[in-house]
């Protein structure tokens, strides 16, 4: 993501520039006599939104029914370094 710095009086006169330029992922560093007094970020698109998004570009399958909260595993996985599956794998 890219970051603008943009001062009070450039935003106000070029203000629609700058909504797009933030919609594309960048975000404004507001400047007051070249000190940073506020910020303008992108919202993140929900959970929905992203999933949908993804299986317009046919990278994964979706149904379109709701999402469900995700729920931990009952048991927490075990996890092995890459050592203890090296001596696994040679016995």
């Amino acid at each position: 993501m890219s970051q603008i710095m943009v001062g009070i009086r450039e935003l106000k006169a070029q203000l629609s520039y700058y909504v797009q330029q933030v919609k594309e992922g960048a975000t404004l560093v507001i400047t007051e006599h070249g000190k940073p007094v506020g910020q303008i970020i992108p919202i993140k698109p929900s959970i929905e939104t992203r999933v949908q998004e993804l299986a317009q570009a046919g990278l994964v399958a979706w149904s379109g029914r709701k999402l469900g909260l995700l729920t931990p595993p009952a048991q927490a996985p075990t996890y092995q370094t890459v050592a203890e599956l090296l001596l696994e794998d040679r016995e």
